[in-house]
C-alpha cells in the first residue's frame, strides 16, 4: 500500500502542475510565482495515517480519506473517500480505491459521484 499512497500523492502534484500550467498567458510556462506556488502546494501535501483511515492533508485542508483497514464493513482497504470535515471521511460511498488503480481524482480533492 505503501507504493500506491506514493503514486496517488504524485497524482495529486501532477494534476496541480497542470491546473498551474493551463492558465495565464504563457501556458506551459512556469513563471517564478508559479514555482513558488507549487513548491509550497507540494511541500504542504501530507499523509496522517490512523487506525481506520490515511488522512491525505493538504495545506490547512483534508483533501480526502484512505480506509486503512481490512475490518471496514461498508468499505475495501485503499478505498478513496472525500471529507465530510477534519475529522472523519463522507462514507455514502468510495471515489476509487488506490489499490486497484484506475481512479479519478483532482488536486483539490476525490470526484464527485
Amino acid at each position: 500500500m505503501e507504493t500506491q499512497l506514493t503514486e496517488l500523492m504524485e497524482n495529486i502534484k501532477t494534476d496541480y502542475l497542470n491546473w498551474t500550467t493551463r492558465s495565464g498567458d504563457n501556458k506551459g510556462e512556469l513563471s517564478e510565482i508559479n514555482k513558488k506556488m507549487i513548491g509550497e502546494f507540494n511541500d504542504n501535501l501530507t499523509l496522517k495515517t490512523g487506525q481506520k483511515y490515511i488522512k491525505v492533508i493538504s495545506s490547512n485542508s483534508v483533501w480526502g480519506f484512505i480506509v486503512n483497514t481490512d475490518t471496514d464493513k461498508k468499505f475495501a482497504k485503499g478505498d478513496i473517500l472525500k471529507a465530510a470535515g477534519w475529522k472523519a471521511p463522507a462514507r455514502n460511498q468510495a471515489r476509487g480505491n488506490i489499490l486497484e488503480g484506475g481512479y479519478k481524482i483532482q488536486w483539490t480533492g476525490p470526484l464527485y459521484l
